[in-house]
């Protein structure tokens, strides 16, 4: 027997509730989106569309870090300093999903016991379900519910990442990575990838070894200055009194132990100033229109590749092609060939799919 469909949630509602009321509105909001129903998706469509003006108005900040670097302390630590100075805090937490079971334990929301039951934080873990990067499919989505709920500050946790797992930079205004004292010689912190891309490296756990953390705070600002400008380099005018003098961001390094709530005071003062600095020149608002449409596009090529597997014809003829592959009888280029223009063929393209590809491959972001 099919699910039965999530009660019809508004816009109006879901801002305009408060306590339990709201957070059982933003939870079927988010389950609504995670949905792979087609008629869930469509409510989900009009939902998102109706809570878009309501968006906008938080800030999104991006933690990321290696398994054990102590992410879910760090962000219970920042949410109740943050709830302390009248932010209301919304935290989305990605579980990796077992690739062979399928299942997560979502455990992150048990690690933030205090925060967790407090009534200006709300917490949703989500399962990453082969979703690559280090979020979820409709981490996105979920941002925008809370900030339609209300939530000023909009955390997202990712699951413990290595160098190539940048996903979360792409949709947040700033990405905080996560590091260890102890985490490798001087070769293994310049590498580049996922450190290059960071707006701010905290060392967590600094107290367990301090001469460790103050080494690793050295290294990696050595690493970061070899990198010099990053993908987000940010322009502005720092004004004082009536001079203005033109800066430009530079990925800064600190220590911070999150169990003792050390670090925690210097941490927001940086995350501030980054804030304003790429408000004062309009970066804040260019980089959220850049997501917008990266965004956009991923979609796009995820419904194509669904519509492609649906495909009665590609359907038909892909139990016997996937067979050929798998014995060696037929190369996997020339399957993928064949099924693609299968599809396209069965669209009733008038092009040859050599010509068609050519003729498509320009288009795009």
């Amino acid at each position: 027997m099919p699910a039965a469909a999530p009660s019809v949630l508004t816009a109006e509602a879901l801002a305009e509730a408060d306590g339990p009321r709201q957070r059982r509105a933003i939870a079927k909001a988010i389950t609504l989106l995670e949905s792979t129903r087609a008629d869930h998706r469509a409510q989900a469509d009009q939902l998102l569309t109706a809570l878009l003006p309501r968006t906008g108005k938080s800030f999104r900040l991006g933690i990321s870090g290696v398994p054990g670097v102590g992410k879910s302390t760090f962000i219970e630590t920042l949410g109740l300093y943050l709830i302390e100075r009248g932010h209301r805090v919304a935290v989305l937490t990605i579980d990796p999903s077992s690739t062979v079971s399928g299942g997560s334990i979502l455990g992150d929301k048990t690690r933030m016991e205090k925060l967790s039951v407090h009534e200006r934080a709300y917490i949703r873990p989500s399962p990453s379900s082969g979703t690559l990067g280090g979020v979820a499919e409709k981490t996105r989505e979920a941002m925008l519910v809370c900030e339609a709920a209300g939530y000023d500050i909009v955390i997202v946790e990712t699951v413990g990442v290595g160098q190539s797992e940048t996903a979360v930079s792409g949709m947040t205004d700033m990405f905080v990575l996560l590091q260890l004292p102890n985490a490798g010689d001087d070769l293994q912190a310049i590498k580049k990838g996922v450190m290059e891309l960071a707006d701010l490296v905290v060392i967590n756990k600094a107290d367990i070894d301090p001469d460790a953390a103050t080494r690793a705070q050295a290294q990696i600002t050595s690493a970061l200055r070899l990198f010099g400008h990053h993908g987000n380099p940010v322009h502005a005018h720092v004004v004082h009194g009536a001079d203005a003098a033109l800066r430009q961001w530079q990925p800064r390094v600190i220590q911070s132990s999150a169990l003792l709530g050390t670090g925690v005071d210097a941490f927001w003062d940086t995350v501030l100033q980054f804030k304003t600095l790429q408000a004062a020149t309009g970066k804040l608002a260019a980089r959220r229109e850049k997501q917008a449409l990266a965004w956009m596009w991923e979609r796009i090529d995820a419904g194509l590749k669904q519509a492609f597997r649906q495909h009665p014809k590609v359907r038909e003829l892909l139990p016997k092609t996937v067979a050929q592959v798998a014995a060696g009888a037929l190369p996997a280029s020339t399957a993928a060939r064949n099924l693609l223009a299968a599809q396209v063929a069965q669209a009733g393209a008038a092009q040859p799919l050599e010509e068609h590809i050519n003729t498509t491959s320009g288009t795009g972001p």
